[in-house]
């Protein structure tokens, strides 16, 4: 009886990381911290915007980690939306997925971001865990928020279709934040309590919120406070 000769299956091809960060310090942290995970292999670095838009064409990695600040010229929102869009149109080798790096979480960022075709939003802070985890999630298309942008994400959500806030409204607001009382704001504001109770309902309803105090931790979380 003739052997079958046993072939082990190949291990499956590692995820291809192009790195862009205009720090080299940042960039060789990178570079030593993906080189310890398995099944991840970076394949080029980029230290701008420009430079990230070539390397992504020829090197046609998997993943680009995209920081957003970049220093003079392309900013990391521009080369997001040039790295998607020119894959896109080569559409026999893909698309690469943009997973955001970087260290700012403001909402203006978040949604250029977004807007731009970015795959995922980590923040520099999370764990190395985290991060190979939503570079995994990245390769497959999938989307990956760190927690506090998720937050924000949600907010935004949330407060989609309603009212904005008048300038009073936000003025009011702002006393609440202060913890200040109906008389107390009502004095602040040279108006009458009456008119402080009229403008809370309002609020109430603006944030969907009941109490004084969801009022103000929305308005936090969504930077409503003047």
């Amino acid at each position: 009886m003739t052997a079958v000769p046993v072939t082990s299956p190949e291990p499956p091809r590692p995820i291809r990381i192009l790195l862009c960060d205009d720090h080299a310090v940042v960039r060789a942290g990178l570079l030593a911290l993906l080189s310890s995970a398995p099944g991840i292999e970076v394949v080029g670095e980029a230290g701008g915007g420009e430079e990230a838009v070539v390397l992504a064409a020829r090197l046609s990695p998997d993943v680009v980690l995209m920081d957003l600040q970049l220093g003079p010229g392309m900013d990391g929102i521009e080369a997001t939306r040039r790295i998607v869009a020119e894959a896109a149109a080569g559409t026999e080798r893909g698309s690469p997925h943009v997973l955001v790096l970087t260290t700012y979480d403001t909402d203006a960022d978040i949604t250029r971001a977004i807007d731009a075709g970015a795959t995922g939003y980590l923040l520099k802070a999370e764990r190395p865990e985290e991060l190979f985890s939503a570079i995994r999630a990245a390769a497959e298309g999938r989307t990956t928020l760190s927690p506090p942008v998720a937050s924000r994400v949600m907010a935004r959500v949330r407060g989609a279709g309603r009212p904005a806030l008048t300038d009073r409204e936000r003025d009011i607001l702002g006393q609440l934040a202060r913890g200040l009382g109906n008389r107390e704001i009502a004095r602040a504001l040279f108006i009458s309590e009456a008119t402080v109770k009229t403008h809370l309902g309002r609020i109430y309803d603006k944030l969907g919120v009941d109490t004084r105090s969801g009022a103000v931790a929305v308005a936090k979380e969504q930077r409503l406070l003047p």
